[in-house]
C-alpha cells in the first residue's frame, strides 16, 4: 500500500492547530482510503483511532479499553487490541515499543519509515520522517539480501512543554 499524506500533521505541534479540524480532517482522509482499498472501518475501530487523535499523545491499549468501556463500546482486551492491529495494519497507527502503546499515525498509510520522538514525562509522541527509502539502511539490507519488515525508531526526553515546566 502506498503512503498516503494526511493533510495536517496533527502531533507534530497540538498547540499550533485547530484541534476539532485536525481530527475531522484525518478521519475523513481514513474514510475516504478505506473506502479506496475496500477496508472497513468499524464503530469500535472508529473509536479507537478518534480515541487516538484526541490525545495526542501515546496510549496503552488498556486505557483504550477503559474509554471504550466507558462507552459502551466493548470490555473485553480483544475488542482493543483487534481494532488496534487493523489500524496498525492499515497504516493508521504506531505501535510505540518503547512505551507499549499506541499513537494515530500522522502520515497515514503504509511504505513510510517514521521515527518518533517520545517525552518521558508527558508521552506526547512527535512522528517525524526518517531517511528516504534507498537510504543507509535500506542500503545495508539490500547488501545483505535482508528484506525490511519493520523498524523501529524512537528516541526519549523531554517535549518543550515539559522542558519549559521543569
Amino acid at each position: 500500500m502506498p503512503e498516503r499524506a494526511v493533510p495536517d500533521s496533527a502531533v507534530q505541534d497540538p498547540t499550533a492547530h485547530d484541534h476539532a479540524g485536525c481530527i475531522a480532517r484525518a478521519m475523513a482522509h481514513v474514510d475516504a482510503h478505506c473506502a479506496a482499498d475496500g477496508l472497513q472501518l468499524t464503530p469500535v475501530r472508529r473509536r479507537v483511532l478518534e480515541i487516538l487523535l484526541e490525545q495526542h499523545r501515546a496510549l496503552g491499549a488498556y486505557e483504550i479499553l477503559d474509554r471504550l468501556r466507558a462507552e459502551g463500546l466493548g470490555s473485553q482486551p480483544p475488542v482493543a487490541y483487534r481494532a488496534l492491529d487493523f489500524l496498525m495494519k492499515a497504516g493508521f497507527v504506531h505501535r510505540i515499543e518503547t512505551l507499549n502503546a499506541f499513537v494515530a499515525c500522522t502520515r497515514s498509510g503504509q511504505g513510510h519509515v517514521p521515527a518518533f520522538l517520545i517525552c518521558r514525562q508527558c508521552h506526547k509522541v512527535i512522528e517525524t520522517p526518517t531517511e528516504s527509502p534507498g537510504g543507509v539502511l535500506d542500503s545495508a539490507a539490500a547488501e545483505a539480501g535482508f528484506a525490511i519488515e519493520t523498524a523501529v525508531r524512537e528516541a526519549e526526553g523531554l517535549c518543550a512543554d515539559c522542558r519549559a515546566a521543569a
